[in-house]
């Protein structure tokens, strides 16, 4: 059975890296549809290559905690799609307990909550990093699991706790997606191709920190959009109620010195090292996404290597990137919170403090 289309969707943290591109690719898919967003904004200054808010494509922005949803954010919503969260490794071990707050029990209550209003679909973004170290082989959502870091730790709990609320009239889909990588309106540079790509541009040369074996499937943020909205009208059949999927393609799995040297290859005069005390990855992980590409013929990736690397390439000339010091910038999402902490204006908790420091100007 196919469910009815999603004539309201809730995109919540769509203020993120990823949220702008599947805002854009949704308007542009659903011109008719009633697009609202939901984020704290904790990032919301972090624009990069455009002088427009993202959000102008959006019906309604709210602005809240996805641990405590605005009053009314839910109301005659069909569909969500859940990208907040704790968005990566270094952020999760520095917060841990707010990492399984915020992606595991948030994520649960808001499902139950959309439930409750009315929704029949609800797309959460989970991640290919919940297989761990599992280099033998490509991991299926048939493998074992083995979460190695709080934030893969999280997902997997929100998996299992989501899978229990499906049922006929809510399908839920658990997009377990490669990493992500390519251009955003709010660029991250704590990604592994985009921080290479930063590295050409900044010291023309790139430093592997690993010994360069490591496994990662990738996928660029317009696939992820793409693969997003073919699961919110997805049919109840043969994926079942829950269905969680692994999100990218098999082209895209690379170890780390492969994607090093792709970058070298297009960003003129750039060099490839490794430091001298490099040690492996413990996460390394190569995955098979056969099932997505059964469940999901017309939504396959279409970005290749070459292009996200010539994107990237072009979005840095455009905000006249050259900073050597971008791993210690708004680029990178953990400094963003560590400076709102440092100015008072968020709580150790990742909550806005309620008694921020006024600006003057």
């Amino acid at each position: 059975m196919k469910l009815r289309p999603a004539v309201r969707i809730l995109v919540t943290g769509n203020m993120g890296y990823i949220g702008p591109a599947v805002v854009g690719y949704l308007r542009d898919a659903r011109p008719d549809t009633q697009l609202a967003g939901l984020d704290t904004g904790f990032f919301a200054h972090c624009l990069t290559g455009t002088t427009v808010l993202p959000e102008h494509r959006l019906d309604c922005q709210w602005f809240g905690d996805v641990r405590r949803p605005p009053a009314g954010a839910l109301e005659g919503i069909d569909a969500v799609v859940h990208l907040a969260g704790v968005s990566n490794d270094p952020i999760g071990t520095t917060y841990e307990d707010v990492t399984l707050d915020v992606n595991a029990r948030a994520t649960v209550e808001l499902a139950q909550a959309a439930r409750a209003a009315g929704a029949r679909a609800f797309v959460f973004a989970s991640s290919c990093s919940i297989y761990g170290l599992a280099e033998e082989g490509l991991r299926t959502e048939e493998s074992e699991t083995g979460p190695l870091t709080a934030y893969a730790r999280s997902k997997l709990l929100a998996e299992e706790g989501l899978a229990e609320l499906a049922d006929d009239g809510f399908a839920v889909t658990s997009l377990r997606f490669a990493t992500a990588c390519g251009m955003s309106d709010r660029l991250r540079l704590d990604l592994v191709l985009n921080d290479f790509v930063a590295g050409a541009y900044a010291f023309r040369e790139i430093t592997l920190l690993s010994d360069g074996t490591p496994w990662r499937p990738l996928i660029h943020v317009r696939d992820m959009a793409r693969a997003i909205d073919w699961a919110l009208d997805r049919p109840a059949s043969p994926g079942g109620a829950f269905l969680a999927l692994n999100t990218g393609s098999d082209e895209w799995n690379y170890q780390i010195r492969e994607l090093a040297d792709a970058v070298a290859e297009i960003v003129p005069g750039v060099t490839v090292s490794v430091r001298e005390d490099a040690a492996p990855d413990s996460r390394s992980y190569r995955v098979g996404f056969g099932r997505f590409r059964e469940l999901a013929p017309d939504h396959q990736p279409q970005v290749g290597l070459q292009e996200a690397i010539e994107d990237l390439s072009a979005g840095l000339a455009r905000m006249g990137f050259d900073d050597p010091n971008f791993r210690d910038s708004p680029l990178v999402r953990l400094r963003v919170l560590d400076d709102l902490r440092r100015a008072g204006l968020v709580t150790e908790t990742l909550e806005w403090a309620q008694t921020a420091p006024v600006g003057r100007g």
